[in-house]
């Protein structure tokens, strides 16, 4: 069973891809590897869950804030992709908690996130894994998390027409700057 069909057989509805907050994109893709900026539990534009696990969250909440960046994250792989069973496996991941200076829980609260990898991609969801600890995170939100897949197929199509198509200046083809007619 693919990823879409195993998203329908749990009931999860992804959310709107979030958008960059600043000057950088939400994936990038170089040959058969997808990079995934850092998400985290934002809904509808609006963060979710704010503050430090073991201060002002429990650590349900913050696994439950992992398990909402995840959905974040899926979210923006169907779109850069066009569908999750493009998704060969999940790679690597760097979950990071906004917590407590004495809080060392980390693993338990990004488990929010891999569980919810494990459900959706089986086998191929399972993956090497950083859990760290942070004094603060942008917007003051729980939990961080990039991640790396690896993914089938070529690039979207987008890219590659950019690719294919040369660019032309006014009067003929492009020709380099370091190029001399002769």
């Amino acid at each position: 069973m693919g990823a879409e069909a195993r998203l329908k057989e749990l009931n999860l509805d992804l959310p709107a891809p979030p958008r960059p907050m600043a000057n950088y994109v939400t994936a990038a893709r170089s040959g058969n590897l997808l990079f995934l900026s850092g998400h985290g539990p934002v809904r509808d534009g609006r963060v979710i869950y704010q503050g430090k696990v073991g201060r002002d969250l429990t650590i349900e909440q913050g696994r439950e804030a992992a398990r909402v960046t995840g959905l974040n994250l899926l979210a923006t792989t169907r779109a850069a992709l066009g569908s999750l069973d493009r998704v060969r496996r999940v790679v690597k991941v760097l979950g990071m908690v906004q917590c407590a200076d004495d809080f060392t829980d980390h693993p338990a609260v990004i488990n929010g996130f891999s569980d919810l990898m494990v459900e959706v991609f089986g086998d191929a969801g399972r993956h090497a894994r950083s859990a760290v600890g942070m004094g603060s995170l942008p917007f003051g939100i729980a939990v961080e998390v990039e991640m790396i897949l690896e993914v089938s197929g070529s690039a979207t199509r987008a890219q590659a027409a950019r690719r294919r198509t040369p660019t032309r200046r006014a009067g003929g083809p492009q020709r380099s700057p370091l190029r001399r007619r002769r």
